[in-house]
């Protein structure tokens, strides 16, 4: 039971003073006279939860400026024209000397229904992150093309790093350095990674041929 209707029930039907339900409950006896009028006006309804926000607001778009807004919305959209928030600030700044931001346009657009609703993007909660469970379960591997520079600043030769990374703990167990990454060096690099920290249960990589150079037939053995 709600604590107005309480103090109504002590007030109206256990006929107790003001003073003493005020005291009782914790509350100002203003408080216990305004709801007694409320309740005498409208009975049951005076227990309902009151909204406490303000009936006007001072920050809002003045009614006149609002109706300016969706007519150049029209006036726009019937020309063929840009009609977008963006556009319609434009067109208020400069021909009616009426700076509103972008965000205030698009939601009073919104309010008149003059915009198709976007679907929205994934919540981040929907994305599975995928990792291994246990250490050595499964090795990553990738590499990333860089260009060295030399000690006197000019662009030196370009570079190609291989790294091995394992899925579980994300620790790279081997990155290292190389003019041109070929599918031999993908090999030796893997075993120098497996004597360290022992042969994994899966790779994954993408489809780049020094990765892929078994499933590529005999004419292309021996990759790049």
């Amino acid at each position: 039971m709600s604590k107005a209707r309480l103090v109504i029930t002590a007030v109206t039907i256990e006929h107790r003073p003001v003073a003493q339900v005020a005291r009782d409950y914790g509350v100002a006896r203003s408080w216990i006279h305004t709801l007694l009028a409320r309740y005498r006006l409208e009975g049951e309804a005076a227990f309902e939860p009151r909204s406490r926000a303000p009936k006007t607001n001072p920050r809002a778009t003045p009614p006149a400026v609002v109706e300016q807004v969706l007519a150049l919305r029209k006036q726009l959209t019937e020309a063929g024209l840009d009609a977008g928030a963006e556009t319609i600030a434009w067109h208020l700044e400069h021909h009616h000397g009426i700076k509103l931001s972008r965000a205030t346009i698009h939601r009073l657009l919104a309010r008149a229904g003059t915009i198709a609703p976007q679907p929205k993007k994934r919540p981040k909660s929907s994305y599975i992150r995928f990792a291994a469970e246990q250490p050595n379960e499964c090795r990553q591997s990738d590499f990333t093309h860089y260009r060295l520079t030399r000690p006197d600043g000019r662009p030196g030769p370009d570079t190609e790093i291989i790294t091995w990374l394992d899925d579980h703990s994300r620790y790279a167990v081997h990155v290292s350095a190389h003019r041109a990454v070929t599918s031999k060096i993908v090999l030796d690099t893997f075993r120098q990674a497996a004597q360290l920290h022992g042969y994994p249960a899966s790779t994954l990589t993408d489809n780049g041929l020094v990765y892929t150079v078994r499933l590529a037939g005999p004419s292309r053995r021996g990759g790049r």
